[in-house]
């Protein structure tokens, strides 16, 4: 598949690229694609949340009615889960949301979320660019000139570029991202991939292994 190299201006340079069959030209597998983002959105989750239990609030535990006869649920103490203000009934408890996946199977869900992009034609390949300074504004701009303003952005750079990065970190619907980082999760998160022309040199190395 050749896709036209674009500057940030959105004029066409007259070059092109072929992107790799094997990375974006696969049949995309779902499920793959399941464990892969499960994974990645358990590795964020802290863990620490917490309710008190029964036996973990402080009360009295004197029995506060008889146990027949009165026209209710049986309970004993304040405590009790049946009353409000008592202990809450299977709580959440501190744990690992953690989980571990095989590293071909990681592989294959970052080749199937490629694969959809490219599907979709939602991959706009630009010449490597920088910024002298930090500017919000340049970056709008960029996703002005390639006519994709408004629309959730993932721009993938070959290295870290710290003037593109603090450019786009006050814009809402736009992230940067390292080529060897990408992630399934974020790829189907975006709506469009700009990536650089190196940073698909990047892609094929660690994706064709």
């Amino acid at each position: 598949m050749e896709v036209k190299v674009l500057n940030i201006k959105g004029q066409e340079t007259g070059r092109t690229v072929t992107l790799n069959e094997n990375i974006f030209g696969i049949e995309p597998n779902d499920h793959v694609l399941y464990l892969d983002v499960k994974q990645y959105l358990g590795n964020q989750r802290q863990g620490t949340a917490k309710a008190k239990e029964r036996s973990e609030h402080a009360g009295s535990t004197r029995k506060l009615g008889r146990q027949k006869g009165g026209g209710g649920a049986r309970h004993g103490d304040i405590n009790s889960p049946l009353l409000k203000g008592g202990g809450r009934v299977f709580g959440p408890r501190p744990r690992d949301y953690r989980t571990k996946l095989n590293h071909k199977v990681k592989l294959l869900a970052r080749k199937s979320a490629l694969s959809y992009k490219a599907q979709e034609n939602a991959i706009i390949v630009v010449e490597d660019f920088s910024f002298e300074a930090p500017k919000t504004k340049e970056m709008l701009n960029i996703s002005k000139n390639l006519k994709v303003e408004g629309k959730k952005l993932l721009y993938l750079l070959p290295s870290v570029n710290k003037t593109v990065y603090l450019s786009a970190r006050n814009l809402q619907r736009t992230e940067v991202m390292i080529a060897s980082t990408l992630n399934a999760y974020k790829v189907l998160n975006a709506d469009v991939l700009v990536v650089t022309e190196n940073s698909l040199k990047c892609i094929d190395e660690v994706l064709n292994k």
